[in-house]
């Protein structure tokens, strides 16, 4: 039995490309996988939340998404009128239909690892957005240097 193997995919962080959706955000994406470009069935970035940042309420119709904190502090404030804490090291996984907002509530930036699967639109959202750069912060969180 044989099987089309396909290629391994290896982006250093450092070298992704950096948007913010909207130009009023707080928060920006350092995207990891493209599932556009790389044919993968999720989207990954390093999601960097600006002190007192937060996303839009929203909600994913068929998308689970997953939020690794790296550094910092936050919450996720759900429709139900619940509130999770997160910090570095906690692994947040929000099931669709969920509205939420994640919203930095520590001293520094949240840096979080967020997948999403299905893509359900995410990624044509960062790649259509404000083209960013990496302060030297973000560098050194994300490259662990």
């Amino acid at each position: 039995m044989t099987s089309v193997k396909e290629e391994l995919l290896l982006r250093r962080a450092i070298d992704c490309r950096v948007s913010r959706i909207s130009p009023a955000d707080t928060n920006k994406f350092a995207m990891l996988v493209d599932p556009l470009s790389d044919r993968t069935p999720f989207v990954s970035a390093v999601e960097i939340f600006e002190v007192g940042g937060r996303t839009p309420p929203h909600f994913h119709a068929t998308a689970h998404e997953m939020f690794y904190v790296l550094s910092g502090t936050g919450c996720c404030r759900c429709d139900d009128g619940s509130v999770r804490e997160i910090a570095q090291g906690d692994a947040l996984v929000l099931p669709p239909g969920r509205e939420h907002v994640i919203e930095n509530t520590g001293a520094e930036r949240l840096y979080c690892l967020t997948v999403m699967v299905p893509n359900e639109g995410f990624a044509e959202m960062i790649r259509n957005g404000q083209p960013m750069a990496l302060d030297q912060t973000d560098r050194a969180v994300i490259t662990g240097l």
